[in-house]
Formats: structure tokens, C-alpha cells, sequence
């Protein structure tokens, strides 16, 4: 007798195979139903999600009229949570080393002509001012789980250093960390060490695919990878991200199970995931895309997003320079809060470009704009470029953070935190045509503030920051 339990501390009972199945066969059986259909748009216009089955409906349809209904509410849904902002930040690869045997990924242990890679405190020290001259505030740290060459002690030194450096105008107020799954202990240190939100992709919630995927080292444990959340959580971390990488199994399932572990989260911890990723498989240095049989195409790709959206609407949701700018340009509208910019998926790749012959990408970048073209890009489309780290800083993380979101509240805050953290990069780092656009963009944005008192402190802090002074926040 199968058992789903969302409270449960076991992996397959919270992500449980036998529940998934009934979930897409119900799916299936009912993606023609319009009375259904519009039940389940009309509770998710109510802004407090769907379940896991409820949205496996939607993203099942094939009927046009209803997928323009949900494309429609999808957007309404970010405008009402999101606003128009869009957060930016940088990846920073410290370590290639890696024991496992990750069949999707560059970085697997037999990989033995990719140049392997570590990088020093100074190299990290040099790699940050190389991020922070380009004008980022936030960072995801990437490393590959090997015990010996990247312990917990060397990642929580590479957080002390890179929250150490200052350089000019240049600050990190946010290191996010994606790395291996690891004990309560290491998460505790971790929270000690403020990092910001904890990331770890799922990869594949099918168990027996995984398993398939991950034939050698320690990722193979799918229950003790899949439970790591739980655990982060029990160590004080209380911003997580979720993710798949879409490409490795149906992406039904991997769809119905990622709702479903952000239903465990929000029963056991009384919050969701911080963020949900969507990346898709991408070639890279021995790895061929197109020999996996489950790639999506752009289409259903945007309906991915538009129905997690809709699922979870008080998530922010992360795509990468995985996909390219038209597709980035699609998503932002359907859901998509943060972004990546002037993106190097190589370890040590931001100081100068690797020599051919070393290359050490994780993953072929789709979109290689620098950060100040994404910005540019960003403002022409009606977005405000977002650095802002306020929520975190100010300790609005958890459920202090999701109630704020819930509530539509959040956006007292983080409208105003945009334009300011805008403006120093504009002052500090912009082009002159991005610095054009920019203060024209702000000028019309401080309309939007709708309280008289905010808005003249805004006003009061982007004179103060035009003069030299820096990090004001709400």
C-alpha cells in the first residue's frame, strides 16, 4: 500500500511516485474539461495557489482559448506580486573537483580530460571585484561536491571573504549557496556564515531516473538528496530554492513533483521555497543534449513557467543564461522575478576568458549580453533592474518574508529598494545610453510609489546616493 503523506519526513512519501502517477492520469483524463478548467482558474485567481494536481490540469490542456486564459493570469499573478522589477545576479563557480557520476553533467568524476580547478582566496578575492566592477550586489555560489578539495570549511571561507571585499563602490550584500547536499551540522554553519538563500536542483524527482543519472558517489542517495531541504531548514536556513533541470525525464512529472515538494515545505516548515529554478539540460564540454530523450521545446517551456506561477505565486522564480535572450525575454512576463547577467559557468572565468584548451564551463551560455546590456535591455522592455538585497539584510526571510509577499505588502518595500539600488549602478557603473534610459525610467517609477512620505524619502536617498553615498534600504 503506497503512501502520501506531504507532512512526512520521508522523501517518498512527500514526493511519492504512486501519488504522481494518479496525479497525471487525472490530468490527462480531464485537460478537456473547460467547466474544470475555469474552476481551477477561478480559485487560482484568488492568489493563493493551486495544488499539485489542480495545476497538472492546466499545464495538461491543450485548448487554446483555456492556455491563453492561463498565459493571461499568469502575468496578472507577477504584475500583482512582482511588480515590474526584475532582481539580477551573477553566478560564481570556486570548484570543478567532483566525486560524483552525474551522467548530465561536465563535471562528473571520469571526466578526465576537463581541466579541474579550484580557486584560491585570492583568485575568489580577484573573481569578486571582477563581478563587483560590473556592478553586482548578489551572487550564487557553484562548487562540486568532493569532500577532500571542497569541504564546508572551504565554501564558508569563501563566504567570509567575498562578503570581506570592498572595492570602490563595490559590495556583495548577498552570497546564495548551491551545493551538495550535507548535514543539519553544515547548515548550521552555513546560516552562521549569513548566507543568503540555500539552492539545490532536484535534477529528476522520477526515483528510478535519478538513480540512472547518478550511478557513483554520494548525489546517488535520492532520499538523502531529496530530504536535504527538510534539513536545511532544521539548521536555521530558512530561504531554500528548488529546481529541476527540465530535459532529464517527462516534464509532467518533474512538474507535479516539484509542486508537490513545495507543498511539503509549506506543511512541515509553514513556508514554501524562496525561489523555484527551471533550467533546462544544455551541452556542454562531453555532454550532448539531444541523446536525452525528454528535451522541451520554447512552447512548452513557457507554459512550465505560467502554471508554476500560477501554482505558487508567492515564489520567485530564477532563469539563467541557459536560455537565450528571446526566450528570457518570453518568460519575464508569465513569471519570472531574477534573472543572471555577464554570466561565466567556469571556475575562475570572470578575471579573463579560459584558453581554449582549459575550459571549464558547467554548461553552454545561451546568453552571453553583458550585465550592462541586460540592464539597458531590461529598462527598454518596461522592467526595473533590481540589486536589491534589503529583505534578506533587514531579516525579512522565511515566513517574514512570504507573509509580506502574501499579503501584497512587500512591495512597499522592495519598489522603492529598486530604484535606489538602480541608481547606484547607474552612478557607479552604467553606460551613457544605459545611464540615459535609466534616470528616465527612475523619474517615471517614482510616480508609481504611492505614498507621499516614501516617495520623498526616495527622492531624499537618489540625491544622497548621486552624491557618493551608498546601500540605503527600507
Amino acid at each position: 500500500m503506497w503512501k502520501y503523506d506531504p507532512n512526512s519526513a520521508k522523501a517518498d512519501e512527500f514526493i511519492n511516485h504512486e501519488e504522481i502517477m494518479e496525479t497525471l492520469a487525472y490530468a490527462e483524463q480531464n485537460k478537456a474539461d473547460k467547466v474544470l478548467l475555469r474552476e481551477i482558474l477561478k480559485k487560482a485567481e484568488e492568489r493563493k495557489g493551486l495544488s499539485h494536481r489542480e495545476a497538472s490540469v492546466l499545464l495538461a490542456c491543450e485548448e487554446e482559448e483555456i492556455n491563453q486564459e492561463i498565459f493571461r493570469l499568469a502575468k496578472q499573478i507577477k504584475q500583482d506580486f512582482y511588480g515590474n522589477r526584475i532582481v539580477l545576479f551573477a553566478p560564481l563557480y570556486l570548484s570543478n573537483y567532483c566525486v560524483n557520476g552525474c551522467t548530465y553533467c561536465p563535471y562528473h568524476a571520469v571526466n578526465h580530460h576537463m581541466p579541474r580547478k579550484k580557486l584560491t582566496q585570492e583568485e575568489v578575492r580577484r573573481e569578486v571585484i571582477a563581478l563587483q566592477d560590473m556592478g553586482h550586489k548578489r551572487l550564487a555560489i557553484e562548487s562540486g561536491e568532493d569532500p577532500v578539495n571542497n569541504p564546508i570549511e572551504y565554501i564558508l571561507e569563501c563566504v567570509n571573504t567575498i562578503y570581506g571585499i570592498h572595492h570602490k563602490n563595490g559590495a556583495i550584500r548577498r552570497v546564495n549557496v548551491n551545493i551538495a547536499a550535507t548535514t543539519v551540522e553544515n547548515y548550521k554553519k552555513l546560516k552562521d556564515a549569513e548566507i543568503g538563500t540555500y539552492i539545490l536542483f532536484q535534477e529528476t524527482y522520477h526515483k528510478e531516473s535519478y538513480l540512472k543519472l547518478h550511478p557513483t558517489g554520494p548525489k546517488h542517495d535520492y532520499n538523502y538528496h531529496t530530504e536535504a531541504m527538510d534539513r536545511a531548514m532544521l539548521g536555521g536556513i530558512d530561504d531554500v530554492g528548488c529546481g529541476v533541470l527540465f530535459g532529464l525525464d517527462k516534464f509532467r512529472y518533474e512538474f507535479a513533483g516539484l509542486l508537490m515538494h513545495a507543498e511539503h515545505l509549506e506543511a512541515v516548515f509553514g513556508v514554501g521555497p524562496h525561489t523555484i529554478s527551471v533550467p533546462r539540460l544544455r551541452n556542454a564540454d562531453d555532454i550532448d543534449s539531444t541523446s536525452f530523450a525528454n528535451g522541451i521545446d520554447d512552447d512548452t517551456f513557457a507554459k512550465i513557467v505560467a502554471c508554476i506561477r500560477i501554482a505558487v505565486p508567492y515564489t520567485g522564480m530564477i532563469v539563467s543564461t541557459r536560455e537565450n535572450q528571446q526566450t528570457r525575454e518570453r518568460v519575464l512576463q508569465l513569471g519570472i522575478s531574477q534573472i543572471s547577467g555577464g554570466s561565466r559557468t567556469s571556475v575562475g572565468g570572470y578575471v579573463e576568458p579560459e584558453p581554449e584548451d582549459q575550459r571549464s564551463e558547467q554548461f553552454d551560455v545561451m546568453d552571453n549580453r553583458t550585465l550592462d546590456q541586460v540592464v539597458g535591455w531590461l529598462m527598454e522592455l518596461g522592467y526595473v533592474p533590481s540589486f536589491c538585497t534589503a529583505c534578506y539584510r533587514e531579516g525579512r526571510t522565511g515566513d517574514r518574508f512570504m507573509s509580506l509577499c502574501k499579503s501584497g505588502q512587500i512591495q512597499n518595500c522592495c519598489h522603492p529598494n529598486a530604484l535606489m539600488t538602480l541608481k547606484e549602478y547607474l552612478v557607479d557603473y552604467a553606460s551613457p545610453s544605459t545611464l540615459k534610459i535609466g534616470e528616465e525610467l527612475i523619474q517615471k517609477e517614482l510616480g508609481n510609489i504611492p505614498k507621499e512620505q516614501v516617495r520623498s524619502l526616495v527622492i531624499e536617498h537618489l540625491d544622497r546616493i548621486q552624491q557618493g553615498q551608498r546601500d540605503f534600504r527600507f
